[in-house]
């Protein structure tokens, strides 16, 4: 019996990493280092996607994985299906644009994951952002969108999803064209007004903002919140 268990851990350890494997295959090809997909291409590469699907469709999160093995499976779920709806709706200007039975993107059920279909909006309010106390979850799940933190050209893991994610963050603050930063002033992405709560719960914004940014930012700086950009992210 005991050989039978440790056979199956090992076959499902096998198939879990070589499925992110064929995620993080595909993000790497048809992602660039600023966040821009070349969808045109993806499409082309549907199939693999759909593997990757495929193996969540059948895979459950186990209670004795560790916070980081979770949030890297479910993060990698949402920004797969957000890619697949693209996909099917492909050419598109704006993932706005998706509309199925009068629900938007974020609100379709068509996220397989365990034998289960989700809503992204599920799979982000409901188990991230509630399971877990960290905002750095705004950065690691994508919107497909122009002011969105740039997706990154690589699939999580349990290795490296906080090293991962602090990069993203970073990247996100300091980036001019999402969030302008100076000593007394500031215009941040709506992300920061949106899920304002998200960021506050161990300081003010400005406290955490300063955790990141490259710019020591004044405890009296005004802030502001910049108009979201929802076009397409891609070519």
């Amino acid at each position: 019996m005991r050989k039978i268990f440790l056979l199956f851990s090992l076959t499902f350890f096998i198939n879990s990493f070589g499925q992110t494997s064929t995620f993080d295959n595909l993000l790497k090809e048809h992602v660039n280092n600023k966040g821009i997909v070349n969808y045109k291409n993806l499409k082309k590469d549907e199939a693999k996607l759909d593997s990757y699907l495929s193996y969540l469709n059948k895979t459950s999160p186990q209670k004795k994985w560790t916070p980081s093995k979770t949030k890297a499976f479910w993060v990698n779920a949402y920004n797969a299906y957000t890619l697949k709806i693209i996909l099917n709706n492909y050419p598109i200007k704006s993932i706005l644009k998706i509309k199925e039975h009068k629900k938007d993107a974020w609100n379709i059920s068509f996220a397989k994951v365990g034998g289960k279909t989700y809503t992204l909006n599920f799979i982000e309010h409901e188990i991230l952002r509630k399971k877990f106390d960290d905002p750095k979850i705004h950065v690691a799940v994508n919107c497909a969108s122009g002011s969105c933190p740039k997706l990154g050209n690589f699939a999580f893991t349990e290795a490296n999803y906080e090293t991962k994610t602090t990069e993203l963050m970073k990247n996100f603050i300091n980036d001019a064209k999402r969030n302008k930063i100076s000593e007394k002033k500031v215009a941040l992405s709506k992300i920061f007004e949106w899920f304002k709560d998200d960021f506050t719960k161990n300081g003010s914004l400005i406290d955490f903002l300063n955790t990141y940014s490259e710019t020591k930012i004044s405890k009296k700086a005004t802030v502001n919140f910049l108009k979201y950009d929802w076009n397409l992210n891609g070519k």
